[in-house]
């Protein structure tokens, strides 16, 4: 089998693992919209806000060091059992603070001191399970690794209808959890299925003699810290307009923004499924023959999916959203879906580009790039959400990432240089931007037109990629 047809191979197996689970459980937005108000539905944004926030504070960049450095060494076991040593101890002793202290920080990040106990009980369990993924993905389990991700979500789906459900006759079920509120179900039900995953993975906390190596553990932290501030970075880009929105424009306005953001959660998905396979695969392959003329084909196809992707939701959009959302009164901020879809799409390409200072071991590139996203993210929507309100959320985002994609493909032209092509690249991002943006803002989303533009562009790829396709397929 090829290379690049393992890579396509593993890569929809993984895209499976992350999509499916979170295709099912994406459709809970229609159940919490449906039975949340827009108040609660942003006091769960902001739960997982400040979840995402401790995760990358509790992993400090350790999951993308263990892929470095577990391709790198010859000793496999020593960065295996170092990292699994490692992270249980910092695990503990962050637990412990954050449980001593959970008063000023609960205080700190608004949340309640109930909803603060098991968010910190979920980040430290996710925590946990983060090298044994790893372990599963570096080693090229992707069957194993889509099958507990799934057990994961069908946990959290079912708990979810169970405990939010009018009609099924459980509130001796319900009577189990003291609860103020219906939001709070969703962070049990994360809580418990999260606790059961962990169970599945501990015998991959024993597959080796448990040793720990300092040298192994330097390495580990040099390569990782900067990742784990542009991890930092990343959580500002993401979320501080879900942080900010609510204290300037109220909690109603960002339940709307956080649900109709949700719907770009086709081009999140891709990303993240892409970026399960692509992680390892860069740092296994990149030794081999042709690596940088691999990685080059890969962003283009990257590319052509994701804008193919972009184009798809944007024009039936329409036909998707009321499987979705239902209440009417979270639709006020439908306008923000194309503008966050290709920010979502510049950041795939970002993560594409990445690869060179993770070869190259120039990891504070990274936190460099990040870090000016997170600025522009913090600045522009200081000034511009006052004024033009959650509008402008969606507009710093595609800034941000747009920005943080040129910056990283300027910079890997001087340290790695990749031979993509950027022609077809360019183009492929700018018309399917431009078709998209026309036939949602200025032709009202008209579905017809819309489908003919669809249509045009996949011809227009099929024409000029002919002659390769069908060199791949031959291989």
């Amino acid at each position: 089998m090829s290379v690049l047809k393992k890579f396509f191979k593993d890569t929809i197996i993984y895209g499976l693992a992350i999509v499916l689970p979170r295709l099912i459980n994406f459709l809970l937005v229609r159940l919490h919209t449906d039975v949340l108000p827009n108040e609660s539905y942003s006091e769960n944004t902001e739960f997982y806000v400040v979840a995402a926030f401790f995760n990358v504070i509790l992993t400090y960049g350790m999951e993308t060091s263990f892929f470095r450095f577990f391709s790198k060494n010859k000793d496999k076991n020593e960065v295996l059992s170092t990292s699994i040593i490692t992270i249980v101890a910092s695990t503990i002793f962050f637990g412990i603070l954050l449980f001593l202290f959970r008063i000023p920080i609960s205080q700190a990040f608004n949340i309640d001191s109930d909803f603060y106990t098991i968010l910190v009980s979920i980040t430290l369990i996710d925590t946990l399970i983060v090298i044994p993924f790893a372990y599963l993905r570096v080693k090229g389990r992707p069957i194993k690794f889509a099958s507990i991700k799934l057990i994961n979500v069908l946990i959290m789906v079912a708990l979810n209808v169970l405990l939010l459900s009018k009609t099924y006759g459980i509130e001796s079920l319900k009577n189990l959890f003291n609860v103020t509120s219906d939001v709070e179900y969703i962070f049990i039900a994360n809580l418990i299925a999260s606790a059961f995953v962990l169970l599945l993975v501990l015998p991959y906390f024993f597959k080796v003699k448990l040793k720990f190596h300092p040298q192994v553990l330097k390495q580990l932290l040099n390569y990782g810290w900067p990742i784990m501030v542009a991890g930092l970075a990343f959580v500002i880009n993401e979320n501080l307009d879900k942080w900010l929105l609510p204290q300037i424009k109220g909690e109603f306005v960002n339940g709307a923004y956080s649900a109709c953001y949700k719907l770009a959660v086709f081009m999140t998905l891709f990303i993240q499924a892409f970026r399960m396979g692509a992680e390892p695969f860069f740092f296994n392959h990149a030794e081999k023959e042709n690596a940088t003329q691999t990685y080059a084909i890969i962003l283009k196809y990257f590319t052509i999916v994701g804008a193919i992707g972009l184009m798809l939701v944007v024009v039936y959009i329409d036909l998707l959203r009321p499987i979705f959302i239902k209440n009417e009164s979270y639709l006020l901020a439908l306008d923000i879906v194309p503008i966050v879809l290709l920010a979502n799409l510049c950041l795939g390409i970002y993560h594409n580009l990445s690869i060179w200072y993770k070869l190259t071991d120039r990891t504070r590139f990274g936190m460099y790039i990040s870090l000016i996203g997170a600025a522009i993210t913090i600045v522009f929507n200081l000034i511009f959400i006052e004024k033009i309100g959650f509008m402008a959320c969606a507009y710093a985002t595609l800034i941000a990432y747009g920005l943080m994609m040129i910056i990283s493909y300027l910079l890997g032209r001087k340290y790695y240089p990749v031979p993509y092509d950027i022609k077809k690249i360019g183009l492929y991002l700018f018309l399917s931007a431009g078709l998209s943006f026309i036939t949602y803002y200025h032709f009202n989303r008209n579905l017809l037109l819309g489908t003919v533009f669809l249509l045009g562009f996949i011809g227009l790829i099929g024409f000029l990629e002919r002659k390769e396709l069908k060199q791949l397929l031959k291989q």
